[in-house]
Order: structure tokens, then C-alpha cells, then sequence
């Protein structure tokens, strides 16, 4: 089953967890060419899989934040920002319709 099958543009919507995100996403579905469509929800499928991925070890962590005061030791801080919009598109092309 490919991303798209399981994938809706509401569900994708939803899986991403900052506002940002979720209106970077609404964008590229607006102005994006239909035939170029596929591939930028492909990109925003696989961007939201790996947020979801690593929910529930995020969860783990924030919990063990919250009442030991420190991260796991196995948790590292890294900021994926960067990996998300590469992997959304090339920021150069967002505002031309591209993700």
C-alpha cells in the first residue's frame, strides 16, 4: 500500500504538529500543479510517517522530563526542522507551487 492510499490531505493535516507545518502543507496542495501533486503529498506522507514514528518515544521522553527532570539517557536533542522541509521540498520552489 503506497502513502497515498492511506494518506488524505485531512490526515496529513492532522499528523503534522505544528501550525507552520500544517499551513506549509495546505499551501503546496494549493498552488502545486496537479500533475506534480502526487510527488509533494508523497514527500509530506513520508515527512508525517516519521513524525509518527517517533511519537511514542517523544512522549516517553517528555514524560521522563516531567518527573525526573533530565531526558533518558539514549534521548539526544536534535533539531530535525531542517529535515522536514527538505524532505517537504525545496524551499526555494514552495512559493511557486512546488513543495
Amino acid at each position: 500500500m503506497t502513502a497515498r492510499d492511506i494518506w488524505t490531505v485531512d490526515r496529513l493535516h492532522h499528523a503534522l504538529p505544528h501550525s507552520a507545518s500544517r499551513q506549509q502543507l495546505l499551501a503546496d496542495v494549493n498552488l502545486t500543479p496537479i500533475d506534480e501533486l502526487p510527488a509533494v503529498l508523497d514527500r509530506w506522507a513520508a515527512a508525517a510517517e516519521a513524525l509518527q514514528a517517533a511519537a511514542h518515544r517523544i512522549e516517553s521522553a517528555r514524560i521522563t522530563r516531567k518527573v525526573a527532570h533530565r531526558l533518558p539517557e539514549d534521548v539526544t536533542v536534535e533539531d530535525h526542522t531542517a529535515d522536514v522541509l527538505r524532505d517537504a521540498g525545496p524551499r526555494d520552489q514552495r512559493g511557486q507551487g512546488a513543495a
